[in-house]
């Protein structure tokens, strides 16, 4: 059972109360093993939800800390502590103001911006993660797990395309299609509408494939650089693709960037911000 004695303090905020509660458990560090009892008031939006847990923290002889950006739940909280003599300390208040005065414009009030960035910053390493995990045709067994899968042959900008992706949150995975070797069972029990197939033109992926073999060293003569292996290669997994009934983009001629967009846009995926 929880202690009445304790002193208890309360977090109040129009979010999730994390900042608040950060701020007062790196104080609370400052003592010496502080006991004290917690009580985290979440999603406090409007003027009366305010005076309710004044009144509640009067009761108990509490401290309020609060982090509220609406301007009306702000004096609300001031008024409702003046008439309790309750003590309230306002965690963002002297940050507004500083910055108010030194950007010279008028701040928003709208709750919960600071989650919002930290749950998208943690979706975006999630998806990065899951990319790099399943570059190339690796784990097919966790295929299932991705927003979308992109296939295609060597250098039709798959994993670029992937990571460009996995960027803006989406988790997306890879597997080539190699001449004579069957796609992964994994991969062909998908819902068609999941894997998105890259085409690209000979002539095109030639001129890729010559620049990639520059810097690889690679022999002119080497199958990877050969026209007519390169046309059997294309047609063997355009055939794959269209086998499968998977929705296609031609990539031959498309910055990776209006690939990826096409790729969401054709998943139904919004994507997050920049």
């Amino acid at each position: 059972m929880t202690d009445s004695r304790l002193p208890t303090v309360f977090v109040v905020s129009d979010g999730h109360g994390d900042t608040a509660h950060q701020v007062v458990t790196a104080a609370a560090l400052q003592f010496d093993d502080p006991k004290y009892r917690l009580v985290v008031e979440r999603n406090v939006l409007t003027p009366e939800e305010v005076v309710r847990v004044v009144e509640k923290a009067a009761e108990l002889k509490g401290v309020i800390f609060y982090t509220l950006v609406a301007e009306e739940t702000r004096v609300a909280m001031r008024e409702a502590a003046a008439r309790h003599v309750l003590q309230c300390v306002d965690i963002m208040g002297p940050a507004f103001d500083a910055l108010h005065d030194v950007l010279r414009r008028d701040r928003g009030s709208k709750p919960g911006l600071l989650y919002a960035v930290i749950r998208e910053r943690s979706e975006r390493m999630e998806a990065i993660d899951y990319t790099l995990r399943h570059d190339d045709g690796q784990r097919p067994d966790e295929l299932e797990k991705a927003d979308v899968v992109l296939v295609g042959v060597s250098r039709a900008s798959k994993s670029s395309t992937c990571f460009y992706l996995a960027y803006a949150g989406v988790g997306a995975a890879n597997v080539p299609l190699i001449p004579e070797v069957a796609p992964p069972d994994h991969l062909l029990r998908l819902p068609k509408e999941k894997v998105i197939g890259l085409r690209v033109n000979v002539q095109r992926l030639m001129s890729i494939r010559e620049t990639r073999a520059r810097d690889l060293r690679l022999d002119e003569t080497h199958s990877y650089l050969d026209k007519r292996s390169v046309a059997r290669e294309v047609a063997a997994a355009n055939h794959v693709m269209d086998e499968h009934g998977w929705r296609c983009i031609d990539t031959s001629y498309m910055a990776i960037e209006e690939v990826a967009k096409r790729v969401m846009r054709l998943r139904g995926l919004k994507g997050l911000r920049p």
